[in-house]
């Protein structure tokens, strides 16, 4: 499924875009039929257009989230980053091509134990890690303690735009107290 989402830019948190973006195409990828009566699409495509709008991005782009399993993201784990585990999200920067952003891929299992862990309802959480996954396209990381401030803020400020948990009050965004 294709979705075509019209970003909107201007300042972060703010809803009233100061000019309209170029549009962001998301593409979702059902792999798992775990993923199957959530009706995870519309929230899912308007979590990865938030962090694009927010992230200042002004042309057209592409992105694609794929809804799968703990099984196939713990290959994938292993084969790309050397750790034998499943884990929430892993996002894959697209090569070279000028519009692709990449890929982000979702594991059911973990995404649902997470989101019951925190007491987060499972469409929230998902949407949180498409956001973090499409930050870590556009260029953000949480390697060090300053970047991970940063992607953290931004993420709880997106996450507020479409009315949604800051999933980091305990750390003062990166910076423990």
């Amino acid at each position: 499924m294709k979705v075509a989402v019209e970003a909107m830019t201007g300042k972060p948190g703010h809803s009233t875009p100061s000019h309209p973006a170029a549009p962001l195409s998301v593409e979702i990828i059902t792999r798992s039929e775990l993923w199957a009566g959530g009706a995870f699409d519309d929230a899912l495509s308007r979590a990865a257009d938030a962090a694009y709008a927010n992230a200042g991005n002004d042309r057209a782009r592409e992105v694609t989230l794929v809804l799968s399993c703990d099984e196939e993201i713990r290959g994938l784990n292993r084969k790309w980053a050397d750790k034998d585990r499943a884990t929430d999200v892993l996002s894959f920067p697209a090569g070279t091509e000028d519009s692709a952003l990449g890929d982000i891929i979702l594991a059911y299992e973990t995404v649902a134990r997470d989101a019951a862990e925190t007491g987060v309802e499972m469409p929230a959480h998902a949407s949180h890690l498409v956001i973090h996954g499409m930050l870590h396209l556009l260029g953000y990381d949480h390697y060090a303690d300053a970047s991970a401030a940063e992607m953290e803020a931004l993420e709880t400020e997106i996450l507020a735009g479409l009315g949604l948990h800051d999933p980091y009050p305990e750390s003062q965004h990166g910076l423990e107290q």
